[in-house]
């Protein structure tokens, strides 16, 4: 049985483009069975430069990273949005995405971190009229 259903990747997938649609923020997310050398913050930065977020105008990319096998979670953002939130902003998304998990709820835990990334990130980096999506929407799969 696949980590995410067709029906709960769409809605993951809207949740990234609710996230981005008033912010000129970027975020992904990875999803992989195994975490390389087990270590979810390093594969997090390692998959934020090979997805070319690191690229954004403005330095604020976000990705959440989920190993699905390993049960690892990292949530990371670039240092434009880094230096506006902190990192209690990261840790506590990262609690919540967590014990969402535990309980079983993937989808809408995934989806109401993205949400609150994509707040932090409107309020820190409003939408701009000539805003360009710079970054893929879909879901990464390693």
């Amino acid at each position: 049985m696949p980590f995410l259903s067709n029906d709960d990747e769409l809605a993951v997938v809207q949740a990234i483009q609710q996230a981005e649609k008033k912010t000129s923020g970027e975020v992904r997310v990875h999803i992989e069975k195994k975490c390389p050398k087990k270590d979810p913050i390093k594969r997090a930065t390692s998959l934020f430069q090979k997805l070319g977020m690191h690229k954004t105008e403005l330095r604020n990319g976000v990705i959440v990273y989920v190993a699905t096998e390993d049960h690892l979670l990292a949530i990371w953002g670039d240092e434009g949005i880094h230096t506006k939130v902190g990192q209690e902003f990261w840790e506590s998304t990262l609690l919540t995405l967590q014990a969402d998990f535990k309980e079983g709820n993937i989808k809408n835990g995934l989806v109401k971190a993205l949400l609150d990334i994509g707040g932090k990130l409107q309020q820190h980096f409003p939408y701009q009229h000539d805003d360009e999506n710079e970054l893929d929407d879909s879901i990464s799969y390693g």
